[in-house]
């Protein structure tokens, strides 16, 4: 589990959180959460995540992370606004463990987001351009973020 600030500054780990990345509290506190993002995380499903946020939403999504030592692991991410007298002053992310064919079902669709993003040499670009790809894959399905996250998490949403 983490918090962070607005800005995406994290301000508490816990010690799960720091034993799976491999982090020391101290070098983390501060920092901004995507020092953790993998390279093989499309960035157009963290802009989704960031603008749900931003707008006092919740949002779950599958998350390849970045550890310490270079590695790669998968979570099942839940994040939301953190609210003090009716206004969002920071941001709470919950991860679970999640099911292997729940990461075996996305990886397809987030290898695909990231050859769109390598297309483009400006990165706003390249996240509009994978955004786009991920409204267009989820309007094939007939499914909205929401729903296409936890059909593979075996929940109908």
């Amino acid at each position: 589990m983490t918090k962070t600030d607005l800005q995406g500054r994290m301000t508490y780990v816990n010690d799960v959180f720091l034993r799976v990345a491999g982090y020391a509290e101290r070098d983390v506190i501060g920092k901004p959460h995507n020092i953790i993002r993998h390279p093989e995380m499309p960035r157009a499903v963290f802009g989704l995540l960031w603008r749900e946020i931003q707008a006092g939403n919740e949002i779950f999504a599958y998350v390849n992370n970045l550890a310490s030592d270079g590695a790669n692991y998968w979570v099942f991410a839940h994040v939301t606004p953190t609210r003090s007298r009716g206004r969002i002053v920071g941001y709470h992310s919950n991860r679970r463990v999640p099911d292997p064919a729940a990461v075996r079902a996305i990886t397809p669709v987030y290898r695909q987001l990231l050859e769109e993003e390598r297309c483009h040499s400006h990165p706003v670009q390249a996240i509009d351009a994978s955004t786009q790809l991920l409204g267009a894959v989820l309007g094939d399905a007939g499914v909205t973020y929401d729903q296409f996250v936890w059909s593979l998490a075996g929940v109908s949403a």
